[in-house]
């Protein structure tokens, strides 16, 4: 098992490498929850994430014959950036086994930190499956994304950090994926203040870890499904597993929705823009999927910051519509003049600014004397959706919410 020990020793390693990352109030967040809400914004470490600690502490451990060899890991992103600046800064060649849809951001950000990259696999898992081959022919050393427990140590500074940083702090909030990062921090905290609550957060379409932890052992997920691809994995490590056994109080997970709500406040109202498994923490404490008091000193771990645009572009409009800020809707005219006009008037009472109109007369959904309009909105909240809603549909118009 891993212990303080370990992560000191990590520290002193990857000190040169990785950044001690700011550790921030929200006043925000505080006043949403009644919570003291703090932020530990790991989104500002090198390469864009925490994975640079246990990459840089792990290839730092290597024998000069393992060096000479080379390493090779399986990625969605981050990590795969980690190993490739920490193998790089060490004079170790890398190679990077991604999933064939990995972001295109990723994949260029790995290749210019100095690795090869190879596209292999729908996700992780399978990933990972050709990096091990890679690893038998060409006799590189294996560096895991999280079942490593040099791997672990590194991740765990993070943890000393907010001991160091927020002495006071009552609950620690972090993401799991495969576990290495919770791993680590809960190791360091709970070994220096027992009396901290670590919760776990993973996403509903990747929740292998609340579900091994129901289970009482490990069990591996048939698919993962969420835009937090940061933490979709099928499964946690054999070596984490125990690690969250014995010191993380609870495993929660957030919905997809509810990662997109967390990222937008969080671009809109802190001005930091994070990744899906940055947000997760956040989320899990704005939609209290765990118990806390009021004023309880809670420091979210947001992970990373590296999300593709087209991705973010995406998770915006959601988190719009969950707000209430974005609407789309369709409804049904007759085809004459003057019958947008009638409708507009209900938009100019509710003061519903229009982004676009596309009126369709071909549709095959319409008889041919009417015709389709699909209308986006940007709105004020729920309030003013339901207000609006509902006084089209007291005018007689049928209206079909498209998003």
């Amino acid at each position: 098992m891993l212990e303080l020990a370990d992560v000191l020793e990590a520290r002193e390693r990857v000190r040169e490498t990785s950044r001690r990352t700011p550790l921030e109030r929200s006043h925000t967040y505080s006043a949403m929850t009644g919570a003291d809400i703090r932020l530990k914004l790991e989104n500002f470490q090198r390469t864009g994430a925490f994975k640079i600690r246990g990459a840089t502490n792990r290839i730092a451990t290597l024998s000069e014959d393992q060096k000479e060899a080379g390493v090779v890991t399986a990625s969605a992103g981050n990590h795969a950036q980690g190993v490739a600046l920490a193998a790089t800064r060490s004079g170790v060649d890398s190679k990077i086994v991604m999933p064939e849809h990995a972001p295109i951001s990723k994949v260029k950000a790995t290749k210019s930190y100095g690795a090869e990259v190879v596209l292999a696999g729908r996700d992780y898992d399978a990933a990972a499956e050709r990096a091990h081959e890679i690893e038998r022919e060409e006799g590189r050393t294996y560096v895991h994304a999280f079942d490593d427990e040099y791997v672990m140590a590194g991740q765990g500074t993070i943890g000393l950090e907010i001991v160091d940083d927020c002495p006071d702090v009552e609950t620690v909030v972090v993401p799991i994926g495969g576990g290495g990062l919770i791993s680590g921090i809960a190791t360091a905290i709970k070994e220096q203040k027992p009396e901290t609550r670590v919760i776990g957060v993973q996403a509903a379409g990747a929740s292998s870890a609340a579900d091994s932890l129901a289970a009482g052992e490990r069990v591996s997920i048939d698919e993962v499904d969420t835009i937090a691809d940061g933490i979709a994995t099928r499964s946690v490590g054999e070596q984490t597993f125990p690690h969250i056994q014995k010191y993380v109080d609870e495993v929660v997970t957030v919905s997809d929705p509810e990662i997109a709500v967390a990222l937008v406040y969080l671009l809109e109202r802190s001005k930091t823009l994070v990744e899906g498994a940055g947000a997760v923490p956040l989320a899990a404490v704005l939609f209290e999927k765990f118990d806390y008091d009021e004023d309880e000193v809670i420091v979210t771990a947001l992970c990373g910051g590296n999300i593709d645009l087209n991705t973010l572009t995406n998770v915006i409009i959601r988190g719009l519509v969950e707000t209430g800020r974005y609407l789309k809707i369709r409804t049904v005219l007759k085809d004459r003049p003057g019958a947008l006009e009638d409708l507009l008037e209900i938009f100019t009472a509710h003061r519903a600014n229009i982004y676009a109109i596309h009126h369709d007369r071909t549709s095959r959904d319409v008889e041919m004397s009417d015709t389709e309009v699909e209308i986006e909105l940007e709105m004020r909240g729920p309030d003013h959706v339901d207000a609006f809603l509902a006084d089209l549909r007291e005018a007689g118009y049928t209206v079909d919410i498209l998003a």
